[in-house]
């Protein structure tokens, strides 16, 4: 089955070298001035699951070159005909332009999955900027940066979701059709059946003030845009100590189980309180499961006046990120169960998490990204050692799982050297490349096996001796070197 994506924009936005990117060598010429590229430009994209081809377009909209602008446009025509996803690249630097706009109502005719690529977001200072092309009115948008290599296995990921399914993706289109079980987990009063309800828009359970309301953990099968999930709604967790009565110890060990059998964990948290301690134990329960985790902070309708503007937004959010430092993965978002505020956004990082758990880095991607990080930053020297990486992998994912983590192997000297700072050095580098958004990366170790007796005296015969350190031992030699025993002629004589 053909599965392509037609890279279209205006003329010098980055679609050249973000085909390249994708392509992973320089095939289109990539120049500042505008209308370079002319022809429809085909390869193949090998950095999702399963191979795909791209096609780079030339420019279209700006008459940067009035004999070839009728020939350009058909070419991209024809691509756009031939494409099963349209890659919309804009650019972040100048902002929505009315030829970006022109663009868009074209696009939209031609009636494909669509997924908008804000180019030259090259640092987080510049997210900001991507705000603006929300105006197109495109669902699916992504901020990223091809001179500097940002977001693109994001991008691939996404593309992968839009384009139809490979022949070979048949476990993978199972998974994405599996209900996901969300278990809405939090300390008592935050808010839990609230936002379920407001979820169903229905009452369905039993809201009261009154802390330990809800006793039972309960299965609410939920169904949003054609996606199946199942939403169980928890008891409060309340610390040990305080637990008042028999029932109540049932209810919180329902809780601890439904966290281990989700698939993915929302975290509610009372926004007017802030992160308490209670908070941050239940984000720890999350993360000794190794569970998928998004934070919701609940009640934004009660704060709402503190967090007018970017800037108070941003604040809040960032105390609430160094409060749960250790689950550094998990994206948070203020959400109001009782007006239902940003109820969408909430499922829509719920998809996507769904979405970049199906993404794997190729063994030579990540060994490449593993050799430049061991560069750019060696681990410390422990006991006259330093931890060595010989190879890197990822395993194929576990079958039957709706959200499966990401998992890789890696091949050590010796796994006691890979202290925890470390360990979230190689998490944070891993994510510069596929961010796995709300997902726990686990890192497994295998250190390589020693080497027997026979292996180790293969090397003796080249002069290496492994009980003496590899220098030959000390004492007369018991042959004598014929050529070394003959005197040495003098110079000139």
């Amino acid at each position: 089955m053909s599965r392509t994506v037609a890279i279209v924009g205006r003329p010098n936005v980055g679609k050249s070298a973000i085909f390249n990117r994708l392509a992973g060598r320089k095939i289109s010429i990539v120049h500042d001035m505008p209308g370079v590229t002319r022809d429809r430009i085909v390869s193949s994209c090998k950095l999702g699951n399963y191979p795909f081809e791209i096609i780079d377009t030339g420019g279209i909209g700006a008459n940067v070159d009035a004999n070839f602008t009728g020939q350009v446009r058909a070419e991209v025509e024809i691509a756009l005909a031939a494409a099963d996803v349209l890659l919309f690249v804009v650019d972040g630097q100048d902002g929505l332009t009315p030829l970006d706009e022109d663009l868009a109502r074209m696009l939209r005719r031609a009636d494909k999955p669509l997924l908008l690529a804000i180019n030259k977001i090259d640092v987080d200072q510049h997210e900001s900027r991507a705000a603006e092309f929300t105006r197109l009115g495109f669902p699916d948008s992504l901020a990223i940066s091809a001179e500097h290599n940002r977001g693109f296995l994001p991008m691939v990921a996404w593309l992968e979701r839009l384009l139809p399914p490979s022949i070979h993706a048949e476990e993978t289109a199972a998974a994405l059709a599996a209900p996901i079980k969300i278990a809405i987990v939090g300390r008592p009063n935050v808010g839990k059946s609230s936002l379920t309800n407001a979820i169903l828009h229905d009452d369905r359970t039993l809201v009261s003030p009154i802390s330990g309301t809800t006793r039972d953990a309960v299965d609410i099968p939920y169904e949003r845009h054609g996606q199946s999930y199942v939403l169980i709604d928890t008891a409060g967790i309340r610390p040990r100590g305080k637990v008042d009565n028999t029932v109540e110890v049932f209810s919180v060990m329902r809780s601890e189980t439904s966290i281990r059998r989700a698939d993915i964990c929302c975290l509610v948290v009372d926004a007017t309180m802030g992160v308490t301690a209670q908070d941050k134990k239940i984000a720890g329960m999350i993360q000794e499961a190794n569970k998928p985790c998004v934070v919701a902070l609940n009640k934004w309708d009660l704060i709402k006046d503190r967090t007018d503007g970017k800037e108070a937004l941003k604040e809040v959010l960032e105390e609430m990120r160094s409060e749960l430092f250790f689950i550094p993965y998990a994206p948070a978002m203020l959400v109001s169960a009782k007006t239902g505020a940003e109820l969408t956004r909430l499922f829509k990082t719920i998809e996507r998490i769904r979405t970049e758990a199906q993404f794997r880095i190729g063994t030579g991607v990540l060994n490449r990204l593993l050799a430049e990080a061991i560069a750019g930053h060696p681990p410390a020297i422990q006991s006259g050692k330093r931890l060595k990486i010989l190879f890197g992998t990822q395993p194929d994912r576990p079958s039957g799982k709706v959200i499966p983590l990401p998992e890789f192997v890696l091949f050590v000297n010796d796994e006691k050297l890979l202290d925890q700072s470390y360990r979230r050095y190689l998490d944070t580098q891993l994510r510069e490349k596929a961010p796995y958004t709300g997902l726990p990366i686990l890192l497994h170790l295998r250190a390589r096996t020693p080497r027997d007796k026979a292996n180790e005296t293969r090397g003796q015969k080249f002069g290496r001796h492994p009980e003496t350190g590899g220098r030959p031992p000390s004492g007369p030699r018991k042959h004598s070197n014929k050529k070394a025993d003959k005197p040495k002629r003098r110079l000139g004589g």
